[in-house]
């Protein structure tokens, strides 16, 4: 375990073998301080959301056990299901070898949905083509678990 922790609070970036084989947490964040964050069901390992954190965010889903983002569009915080009660309760956190990509696994609380559209998770089309050329979604899931008018009214 090291010592030599930086001021966000994760142990400096290090040479190869220690990032891809070590012990210690060392993110690498991308040029706009992020690290993406793939989210599954802990229970049946569907892939429900791909998020983005900093170094703050990552903090605070280690700390808290629930999972906290960083929003690209509002440039703010946010708990997920912190309007909504869908709350992501982090249940085992990994990184991928090179310690550039989260994985969380989670159990969702409220109605058990992680997309704000109302469906369980966030992949619910699939990407369907012909041999035409022609490219189309279709619903991978068939309807929507709640009403997100209900849940959010008008916000964007």
């Amino acid at each position: 375990m090291s010592t030599n922790i930086k001021a966000d609070g994760f142990a400096p970036r290090a040479d190869k073998n220690t990032v891809e084989l070590g012990d210690e947490l060392c993110p690498k964040f991308d040029e706009h301080g992020l690290i993406a964050a793939a989210v599954t069901d802990f229970e049946t390992g569907e892939l429900l959301m791909v998020g983005y954190m900093n170094a703050e965010s990552l903090r605070r889903t280690i700390e808290t056990g629930e999972a906290w983002y960083w929003s690209r569009s509002r440039q703010e915080y946010w708990k997920k299901g912190g309007t909504s009660g869908q709350v992501q309760e982090v249940l085992e956190i990994r990184t991928d070898c090179d310690q550039d990509a989260i994985w969380l696994r989670v159990k969702v609380h409220g109605n058990g949905a992680t997309c704000h559209v109302g469906y369980r998770s966030c992949f619910f089309r699939k990407v369907n083509s012909n041999n035409s050329g022609e490219v189309w979604l279709e619903k991978a899931e068939a309807a929507p678990v709640y009403d997100p008018q209900e849940v959010y009214g008008n916000k964007p």
